[in-house]
């Protein structure tokens, strides 16, 4: 009995480090890789807007899988910024938050629509629940930067795709308004829900250039 026991233990034991190794790369490692992609990403990007070579923000120019623009959510503190990524595919959003081909892009008529992880993979919306009316979501292009101001958060069934048309809910509208929508899982660890967080566009203004050398 006590043969069995102690091999039942060791089973526990062994199964439970397994468990932790698998947690930890879940948070950590994938975190690692999206980092990386990140990085590469955004000096691909900002250097192609710093040399021309890189124009307007049209669906023809950018390839999925490639940078699009940046996203900064003041509430999230300084350093909260990431690449927005054409596409929201696996292999997309594992890079950073991706955006919905064939919705608006930034600053355009109709709706901006992007999706993220919650957990794993940097969790780049992971506190889009600690957003209030009227937080700001900036949306960096090379040219200008897009002032979003948050207008309504909703949880929702994961067949609620309407969420993603040009004026959300109503996928027959003509379009109106300029506006922003960031979707992820809900609640965290799950994919029963999404969390939906909606903005309109405030303000447009001329992106803010480094110095040279920076």
């Amino acid at each position: 009995m006590r043969t069995v026991i102690r091999g039942v233990g060791e089973v526990c034991i062994t199964a439970g480090l397994i468990v932790m190794l698998l947690v930890t790369y879940e948070l950590w490692g994938t975190g690692r890789y999206t980092q990386g992609q990140q990085d590469r990403l955004q000096d691909e990007m900002l250097n192609g807007w710093r040399t021309g070579k890189v124009g307007k923000v049209t669906t023809e120019k950018v390839r999925l899988g490639r940078g699009l623009a940046m996203i900064r959510i003041p509430r999230f503190g300084e350093d909260y910024e990431f690449v927005v990524i054409e596409g929201v595919d696996r292999a997309d959003l594992r890079k950073g938050p991706g955006h919905y081909p064939g919705t608006a892009l930034p600053g355009q008529l109709g709706n901006f629509v992007l999706s993220g992880h919650r957990t794993t993979y940097s969790a780049p919306f992971n506190r889009l629940g600690e957003l209030d009316r009227g937080d700001r979501i900036l949306v960096d292009t090379r040219d200008e930067q897009y002032v979003y101001k948050v207008t309504d958060r909703r949880i929702v069934k994961p067949s609620a795709t309407e969420v993603t048309a040009p004026v959300p809910f109503h996928p027959k509208r003509k379009p109106t308004g300029r506006l922003i929508t960031l979707t992820t899982c809900h609640p965290k660890y799950s994919a029963a829900e999404r969390m939906i967080i909606f903005g309109e566009l405030a303000e447009a203004r001329p992106r803010v250039r480094p110095a040279a050398g920076k």
